[in-house]
């Protein structure tokens, strides 16, 4: 959520273009030869949906005239607590594997997570196991016969894929139990000398490969079947209602408010991105 970019949406169907560079050719011409005007494909359209987060806090009067230890205000404290709280589960919606949703009265919008927008460069189950459309339409389906382990190999065969479409990966969202199995990659020189004597380190932080080189953050809110492979600058948020704290009409001994956030998620470019999926998690 603090890693990529911030725009501003202005409905609850925000709408991007997308493009990418043609292929590499031989470009090489006749001199004084006429040229020939050549047909250029247009953009792609994509959207996806706002989706509003929102958390009610109450405070009796009574509670927020006593005296607390440690702190002033109990609706200060708490507004400040169901903020952060907020935040996490913006981090979740960004991660889930959830298509977008456009809601109606009876209906939440929803946002379309990430794992529906990468279909480039993947690796997964394959039995049920497949990619979504990519456009945040529909979700991706996940393997249930035979989940794989999580290993050295598959994780390069998705980066080569990243870097052969342009991409140039710069951060691994895992979970705990997906960093546990990274600590097994190996490399040309595993030996550290620690200038400190006692410190012992057992942990992949940076990643370099020939196709580029990625840090590796565990992350709580992502499934730990899967780990992500991404461009940071490929992707973006899309805020239509920045986090507001607003109160509520009072309606007996108590003071009430909300925070509220609008969002979604913008994906530039997903061919720069790539995904390691159905992944065992025990």
């Amino acid at each position: 959520l603090s890693g990529i970019a911030k725009t501003k949406a202005t409905s609850t169907k925000h709408e991007w273009q997308t493009d990418a560079l043609r292929a590499s050719g031989a470009n090489a011409h006749i001199e004084g030869d006429d040229t020939a005007a050549t047909a250029r494909s247009a953009t792609t359209r994509l959207d996806n949906r706002t989706q509003i987060f929102k958390d009610a806090i109450i405070v009796s009067d009574t509670d927020e005239g006593l005296t607390k230890a440690g702190r002033a205000k109990e609706m200060a404290y708490q507004v400040l607590k169901a903020g952060k709280e907020q935040k996490l589960d913006q981090e979740k919606s960004l991660f889930s594997n959830n298509a977008k949703v456009a809601g109606n009265a009876t209906t939440a919008r929803e946002l379309a997570g990430l794992p529906t927008w990468l279909v480039t460069n993947t690796d997964f189950g394959a039995n049920e196991g497949a990619d979504a459309t990519g456009d945040g339409s529909d979700a991706r389906t996940d393997e249930t016969t035979t989940l794989l382990a999580f290993n050295q190999a598959r994780f390069d065969s998705v980066m080569q894929s990243c870097w052969s479409a342009g991409g140039k990966p710069d951060t691994v969202f895992l979970s705990s139990f997906q960093v546990n199995k990274s600590l097994a990659f190996t490399g040309n020189n595993n030996a550290r000398a620690e200038a400190n004597a006692g410190k012992i380190e057992n942990f992949v932080s940076v990643y370099v490969t020939p196709w580029g080189t990625v840090s590796f953050v565990p992350c709580r809110e992502n499934r730990s079947r899967d780990v992500f492979i991404v461009e940071k600058d490929k992707w973006a948020c899309a805020i239509l209602r920045p986090t507001k704290s607003v109160a509520l009409a009072k309606t007996g001994d108590s003071d009430k408010r909300q925070i509220v956030t609008e969002m979604t998620l913008v994906s530039r470019n997903e061919a720069g991105n790539g995904g390691v999926f159905d992944n065992t998690t025990t």
